[in-house]
């Protein structure tokens, strides 16, 4: 029996398969059935029922201390296989060794999923049988295994499957339900023809069963729809519903009917053994219950992936120490130097990083990346370019402006200083007539200055700028500089009133009067973020530089993350900066 290493963790025949020679020393019944090869090797024909019933029969008397009856006109199951569905329950439920109450939608004549699951776990079974003969021998199986406190066998019209079993089952809650449902539509599909993939080699074992065990209106597909609908109306009455599947196109749409019925928690796993394999699909209704990962996922979990890296040659390292030198790094070797520069790189992109602690010879950064700042870099460039062509034509507006700004403030302020009011109010009145006034005149318009000797028009710029329009709002409650228009130094305080002039309430701009305390804006705008105190990131990733014979390796490790891809882009993007560094006269 040739057993495949993807078969279920616990199961005692992964890594101890059935020593045939033993079992036949032990056992006569089933020495008959073994036969030695040319290379000295014991061997079961599996093409021979007699041969499958007798080794299922010694496997559970073996290592289960089980002894059942099975007719050879009956399905007759294999233990490792059975044994996948009792330990995926198991991880399900988390019902090993713990009791557990489940239901077995058609037991067979084996009636084995009750039979190991009370034995290893002591779980309580309600197993359910439309064939006379199966639900005969069944009993039989049970009855003389001591287990009729532990499995109750029911006879169910056709067509039962958990609806009329449960009518008389009213107020109990079950854990689960497993079914190993009719595979096959016709007898052509049974054997084979249509349905089997040429390109397969054909079966290793022989296809036993009545016809109320192997096939069904529609196939396994209809079959599982049909219990899938059952648990729409029982919903919360089992935790878990599943049912063994022996074809993995049947796997997709059948989660696909789950999803559209709006179930909440699906998973599926795979059954191996030797060269058959089967699935398993299972859902529920309660939030609270642990879905297991797929096995796809846990493989890829499990595998070891490779990091992404690059070399920089020995040719190269002198110049890029020289340009960590320039930036200010004290670096004393290759590796301290690249460290500085990949740090240099990785702040203009805005990727949050943090050095690790590790050995002289390498340094480590632990990178959060937030925002995908690397693509697109030579349309940002084309950008900055433009940009920085279209800058002098700019300037002579902006010289307008400046030299038109003066002109205005003077010819404001004139009147002003030629109308002073000795009283306090009339000062503060003025003041405020005079700001708006200075508003107004910022509006776009063409100014004209009547001077004794000539006349001079002075159109200003169409759109003021920004800190033109900032210096327009702050004119009502405080003075400003109106020397220079880019002006960014703080606003002058009001200046004190003449002596022997009361200071009166109206006299200090309310900002005065009630100062805000921003200290805290401003220290929780200047804080730092973390790698560690990021929520919401595109992937983390540890960057290694390490010293590889005369060169500098740099390996980049994935962690967690949306794409592994955007790591892949990020080191592209490194490895291109540094080699341009390097290749830059």
């Amino acid at each position: 029996m040739a057993l495949n290493k993807s078969m279920h963790p616990r199961n005692r025949y992964k890594d101890k398969p059935p020593d045939f020679a033993y079992l036949a020393s032990k056992y006569p019944d089933f020495q008959q059935h073994v036969h030695t090869s040319l290379t000295g090797r014991p061997m079961v024909n599996f093409k021979e029922p007699e041969a499958v019933r007798a080794l299922t029969c010694t496997l559970l008397k073996e290592d289960f201390g089980l002894t059942i009856e099975i007719p050879l006109e009956r399905l007759i199951p294999t233990v490792p296989l059975r044994l996948n569905y009792i330990h995926w329950v198991e991880d399900l439920i988390d019902g090993q060794g713990q009791p557990r109450k489940g239901i077995d939608i058609g037991t067979g004549a084996s009636c084995i999923y009750p039979l190991l699951g009370a034995t290893m776990n002591g779980w309580y079974f309600l197993a359910t049988e439309v064939d006379d003969i199966c639900f005969d021998y069944a009993t039989k199986n049970v009855e003389q295994n001591t287990l009729s406190d532990l499995i109750k066998v029911v006879k169910v019209p056709q067509k039962t499957l958990l609806m009329d079993a449960l009518k008389e089952e009213t107020a109990i809650v079950y854990d689960f339900c497993m079914c190993n449902p009719p595979f096959f539509a016709n007898q052509l599909e049974a054997k084979g023809v249509n349905s089997r993939n040429s390109r397969r080699p054909p079966p290793s074992s022989v296809n036993t069963g009545g016809v109320t065990e192997i096939m069904a209106e529609g196939g396994e597909l209809e079959f599982v729809k049909r219990i899938i609908h059952d648990s729409l109306q029982l919903k919360t009455r089992l935790r878990w519903y599943s049912c063994m599947l022996g074809k993995k196109c049947s796997l997709a749409p059948l989660k696909e009917e789950l999803r559209m019925q709006g179930v909440p928690k699906v998973t599926h796993t795979e059954f191996c053994q030797g060269r058959t394999m089967r699935w398993a699909l299972a859902w529920s209704f309660y939030d609270d219950v642990i879905v297991p990962s797929p096995p796809n996922k846990r493989r890829k979990l499990e595998k070891v992936r490779k990091p992404l890296s690059f070399t920089l040659p020995e040719a190269g390292l002198k110049e890029l120490r020289a340009k960590a030198s320039a930036l200010g790094c004290a670096a004393t070797n290759s590796v301290n130097s690249i460290a500085a520069l990949l740090e240099k790189i990785l702040t203009d992109l805005r990727v949050l990083h943090k050095r690790l602690p590790c050995t002289k010879q390498q340094q480590s950064l632990f990178l959060t990346t937030v925002e995908n700042t690397w693509i697109y870099g030579r349309q940002k460039r084309r950008e900055q370019n433009r940009q920085l062509r279209e800058l002098p034509r700019a300037l002579p507006s902006a010289a307008t402006g400046c030299q038109s700004t003066p002109v205005t403030t003077a010819s404001a302020t004139t009147p002003s200083s030629q109308n002073k009011q000795p009283s306090t109010q009339s000062t503060g009145s003025h003041q405020a007539k005079t700001a708006q006034e200075l508003a107004s005149q910022q509006q776009p318009a063409e100014l004209t200055l009547n001077s004794s000797s000539t006349n001079k028009t002075i159109k200003e710029p169409e759109k003021p700028t920004d800190e033109q329009t900032k210096v327009s709002e702050n004119t009502t409650g405080e003075d400003v500089d109106m020397e220079s228009p880019t002006s960014t130094e703080a606003p002058k305080q009001p200046q004190a009133p003449a002596t022997g002039q009361e200071t009166g309430p109206e006299d200090v701009p309310a900002a005065a009067q009630e100062p805000k305390d921003t200290s805290q804006e401003v220290v929780a705008a200047k804080r730092p973020c973390t790698p560690d105190s990021i929520q919401h990131f595109l992937f983390k990733c540890v960057l290694n530089v390490m010293l590889e014979e005369s060169d500098v390796m740099i390996e980049m490790h994935w962690v967690e993350g949306q794409n592994k891809d955007l790591m892949n882009q990020l080191c592209t993007y490194l490895k291109n900066t540094l080699l341009k560094t390097v290749g830059k006269p």
